[in-house]
């Protein structure tokens, strides 16, 4: 991972959002919010620039919204 200011400014977003998320899901007992959080939580480590880590936070939270609206 490169240590340019975007990348970590990234990494810090979304990692917070994967924090609430992973929070949300253990207290709620909602196994997607968990599932996607603890993954937002952890991929920016293996990405190495903020436009790739933005990218998939995006499908991945979109993901999550079409499994909520499908009623997981």
């Amino acid at each position: 991972m490169s240590f340019d200011a975007s990348s970590l400014f990234a990494s810090l977003l979304i990692g917070s959002i994967g924090f609430v998320l992973l929070a949300y899901g253990k207290k709620q007992a909602r196994l997607p919010q968990a599932f996607v959080g603890l993954i937002l939580l952890i991929y920016p480590y293996f990405i190495p620039g903020p436009l790739l880590m933005v990218g998939i936070a995006v499908a991945l939270l979109g993901l999550l919204a079409l499994l909520i609206k499908l009623g997981y």
